[in-house]
């Protein structure tokens, strides 16, 4: 009878530790979503990767620089943002304007598959993958890249 005892407050305890493992993980993702709304707000003037720097460096990375040479990525990112929901309005015209001009380019075209599978790639080498992030961060990354993208055109 005693086992049982254990063993039952063993697993009350592990259905705890993982509740508070969970909440703990919820705490963390709501933290990372109101950085990332007060450095949109406090840097939306900024461009070349820094919009969202500040959220990338609490987070461990730095945003990507969007740039001429990133076009095509940029215009896939932006497909991949409207697709899932993340971006309307003008995106899909920012989009066709960019393919416009990379029609032919082969690293731009690409770029643009890499782009509309969510793998953001700056010109500085940095890279962003969108599927590993919270709706929350997504939703900034991609206002990020139409920021960024809009000045492109």
């Amino acid at each position: 009878m005693h086992a049982r005892s254990t063993l039952i407050a063993l697993a009350l305890l592990a259905a705890g530790a993982s509740a508070q493992a969970n909440n703990l993980l919820d705490q963390l993702k709501e933290k990372a979503g109101e950085a990332a709304s007060a450095n949109t707000q406090g840097n939306s003037g900024n461009s070349g990767g820094s919009a969202l720097g500040g959220l990338g460096n609490n987070l461990g990375f730095k945003m990507p620089a969007i740039g001429s040479s990133t076009i095509g990525n940029a215009a896939g990112v932006l497909q991949y943002c409207v697709k899932n929901n993340y971006l309307g309005g003008d995106a899909a015209s920012v989009k066709d304007k960019l393919l416009a001009k990379i029609t032919g380019q082969k690293p731009q075209e690409t770029g643009f598959a890499n782009g509309a599978k969510g793998l953001l790639k700056g010109g500085d080498g940095q890279t962003l993958n969108f599927k590993v992030l919270s709706s929350k961060l997504k939703t900034k990354a991609c206002d990020y890249v139409l920021k960024n993208a809009t000045s492109l055109v």
